[in-house]
């Protein structure tokens, strides 16, 4: 008989810990195939005997047919050397060189798992751990690739008989589910107090006592995938008001738990898309519209204050779903950290025990081990365009990033980022990894955990950055690690802009760096250090030919007292409106004639100037009435927004007023805020000059197109956050222009390490033959 060919396949991109070895095996197995497939520190390898057109059938159904949850970046067929097999096997795993692979989220748990959860007859009826091969968690547990048990923090764990028989079987769905326990050799919980004493060790009793606790108006810290939520009953006003007072997070929105989408449907608006990502596999925090918050039982007034929307999101653990099924009420959920701290992850850390017992009155803490430390994800959807807006990624959707830039593979890059809302990006092996939300880093425990993450993902893939990106700003936490970082590896430096970052996020999103057409770049934020040395963010960029220039921007006024003119919206308003006759009777209240006389002598004393387009909607917050001192970011826009929300809500028309051309006053701050001044003066209602305002400003942008002839429009910065800026974009630009927003990532600083990333892709591969 004839010897059969012998051929190889090789599979790259996220294809381990997506059940991609036992699927080539099934596959095998029905095409009557012999030879074996492993993991490797590159991927996914298959070796088989087959016939040429029996082999190109199979690899073309392999690559056609790989796991929902796989992503494939690269794949080929080649002829291998002779070999002759008798069956199809999994071989063990392959380590020992660079790794190539892409690393998966953590995992929501599937729908088989929770059957098996809820089903009494099931060995695993009522277990808190419950995994398989399509969920559970991933990157925050493993230690070195490639992602075997080993590995992981699962490798303390002894699989039971019964387990390891399910781990070999290659037809069972945990074959080599690397995270697979069951009661019988399971991950513990163990419920303490907060002053460490042991309360409850049983598993099934633990559930039992944490609802009562809730009933009770306790507060519980629960461990989760990527850290600890403080959580309690979300219709108890005194304890959500306590879980306030300790995180010293005053009105800051509370996320929710839900036990159900019938229970969540009786508080929200629950559109399609809003659906599919609360049941996605990232399972993400999720904006939903309030419908009756009068009739509610939920302490809506602790919860959201003065927002007509709630984050909520579903049971994305075993253990959360037993929980919330036997209390069958909402809880609030949100991350166990003092306000700007990051979130709380460890069990044998000190200082962790002592921030808890801090936070809550009791602790539910597990023995397996949290690696890399991520708070839930958070998605929104504007309202008439339904653009998704993700307002913090994380848990579910990081490191991974579909966007593969056009740029040299044998070339590793790290991006490290802005200051606030940090993230950093490494490009490896032209694969891309964006961290996790990193938090703000003027905070030392912040600056702890963003250093330490990033040290592990390069650890996981040995990667060396030829390259390090950092922002202009010399007094960045991350520009500082970034220079520190560069001469250890003995890379090349890059000071990039921030605007520009912002910019080039979205250009590199939606693969527009090549574009020939000249583009419109709109970033608007809080601030970033120029070019020209002022603080810019109220940007109009024109990109073409790979060059970034700056056209228009907001007028500059004074920013004085540094970083205090964030947290107080009086301040911007004192800024623009203090030399206004019609401004300054609504302005003296808000200042002791100490404050008054004081800041009037430092405004317009050489003082930094900005453009700010964040800062203007503080100044008209405060100018409204609705916010003069905030404990939050973005606070006073989100009030802004929601006053210009009602408006729209009973007028669908923009009035045409609105809409006409005010060259060249379409860009001055200061016309802006005496054109608010004399609204208010005419006795205008709050929501028709908040909807005013936001028209205005996408008036703004139509100019700066149109002085450009530019047709291509992207949109970048934190102020887009705001869905229904969004909205009125795509409604008044929307026929005559193309519109892009970032959609992967967020609008805000977290893409500027990504940006960081493409903004350099574009000038390497612009020099690229």
């Amino acid at each position: 008989m004839k010897k059969l060919p012998t051929w190889h396949i090789h599979i790259q991109g996220l294809v381990q810990g997506v059940g991609f070895r036992p699927y080539v095996y099934q596959l095998a197995r029905r095409a009557g195939l012999c030879g074996w497939v492993n993991n490797t520190d590159d991927g996914v390898h298959v070796e088989f005997n087959a016939d040429p057109a029996a082999a190109t059938r199979f690899y073309e159904a392999v690559v056609a047919g790989a796991p929902a949850l796989a992503r494939i970046t690269a794949h080929r067929l080649a002829a291998a050397a002779a070999a002759g097999y008798d069956d199809f096997r999994i071989l063990a795993s392959e380590s020992g060189g660079n790794p190539v692979l892409l690393v998966s989220p953590d995992l929501a748990v599937c729908a088989a798992c929770l059957e098996e959860v809820h089903d009494p007859r099931n060995r695993r009826y009522g277990y808190a751990f419950t995994t398989c091969t399509q969920c559970g968690p991933r990157y925050s547990i493993i230690r070195q690739l490639p992602y075997d048990r080993e590995n992981t923090t699962m490798a303390p764990f002894v699989m039971c008989p019964a387990c390891t028989a399910e781990y070999h079987d290659p037809l069972n769905r945990r074959h080599f589910s690397q995270t697979n326990s069951c009661p019988r050799c399971p991950v513990r919980m163990t419920l303490f107090d907060n002053r460490e004493q042991l309360i409850e060790a049983d598993q099934a009793s633990i559930i039992t006592r944490i609802c009562a606790l809730w009933t009770a108006g306790k507060i519980v810290a629960l461990k989760g995938i990527g850290g600890y939520l403080l959580t309690c009953d979300a219709a108890n006003p005194a304890a959500i008001q306590e879980l306030r007072r300790r995180k010293h997070r005053p009105r800051k929105p509370l996320a929710l738990l839900f036990p159900s989408v019938a229970r969540l449907q009786r508080e929200a608006t629950v559109g399609e898309a809003e659906l599919r990502e609360l049941r996605s596999v990232a399972a993400s925090i999720v904006l939903v519209a309030l419908l009756a918050p009068a009739q509610s039982r939920l302490a809506l007034p602790e919860i959201a204050p003065r927002l007509s929307t709630i984050g909520v999101m579903l049971p994305y653990t075993p253990l959360f779903e037993l929980l919330l099924q036997a209390f069958n009420e909402p809880i609030v959920a949100t991350s166990a950290n003092a306000s700007s701290a990051p979130i709380v992850y460890q069990d044998a850390d000190a200082a962790a025990w002592r921030e808890l017992s801090a936070l809550a009155d009791y602790v539910l803490t597990h023995n397996r081990e949290i690696l890399v430390p991520q708070d839930d994800s958070v998605v929104s959807f504007s309202v008439h365009a339904r653009q998704r807006i993700v307002l913090r990624r994380a848990r579910g959707l990081a490191p991974l990033l579909d966007s593969r830039p056009a740029f040299a593979p044998q070339t590793t890059v790290l991006a490290t980022g802005a200051l606030l809302k940090s993230s950093f990006t490494l490009l490896h092996h032209a694969n891309t990894y964006v961290s996790q939300s990193l938090g703000n880093t003027d905070n030392y425990d912040a600056q702890q955990v963003y250093a330490a993450s990033l040290r592990h993902l390069l650890a996981l893939f040995q990667a060396r950055p030829a390259v390090v990106l950092t922002d202009q700003h010399p007094d960045y936490f991350t520009t500082h690690l970034g220079q520190q970082l560069a001469r250890e590896f003995g890379s090349q430096l890059v000071r990039i802009q921030h605007h520009e970052a912002h910019f080039a996020a979205v250009l590199g999103e939606h693969d527009l760096l090549a574009a020939a057409e000249p583009i419109l770049g709109v970033v608007w934020d809080g601030t970033g250090l120029g070019s020209d040395g002022q603080m810019w963010g109220g940007e109009f960029f024109v990109y073409q030919h790979r060059q970034f220039s700056r056209g228009q921007h907001f007028s500059y006024f004074d920013l004085f007292l540094g970083d205090k003119m964030a947290i107080e919206p009086r301040l911007a308003a004192f800024s623009l409106g203090h030399q206004l006759d019609d401004a300054a009777a609504l302005l003296r209240p808000k200042f002791s004639a100490a404050e008054w006389r004081n800041y009037g002598r430092i405004s317009g004393k050489k003082s930094i100037q900005t453009s700010s387009v964040g800062r203007l909607f503080d100044a008209v917050a405060s100018l409204l009435g609705l916010l003069d001192k905030a404990s939050f970011e973005g606070e006073a826009a989100m009030l802004l927004e929601e006053q210009a929300l009602s408006y729209f809500k009973d007028s669908s028309t923009i009035p045409l007023s609105w809409l006409e051309q005010q060259a060249p006053a379409a860009f001055s701050s200061q016309s802006l805020m005496a054109a608010v001044v004399t609204r208010i003066a005419a006795g205008t209602e709050k929501a028709a000059i908040a909807a005013w305002f936001h028209v205005r400003l996408v008036v703004a942008i139509r100019q700066a197109a149109a002085i450009h002839q530019c047709h291509t429009v992207c949109c970048g910065g934190g102020v887009f956050q705001n869905g229904l800026l969004v909205d009125l974009a795509v409604k008044i630009l929307g026929e005559r222009h193309r519109l892009y927003f970032n959609q992967s990532l967020p609008p805000n600083d977290e893409n500027i390490s990504f940006g960081q990333l493409q903004w350099f892709a574009r000038t390497a591969t612009a020099a690229a033959p």
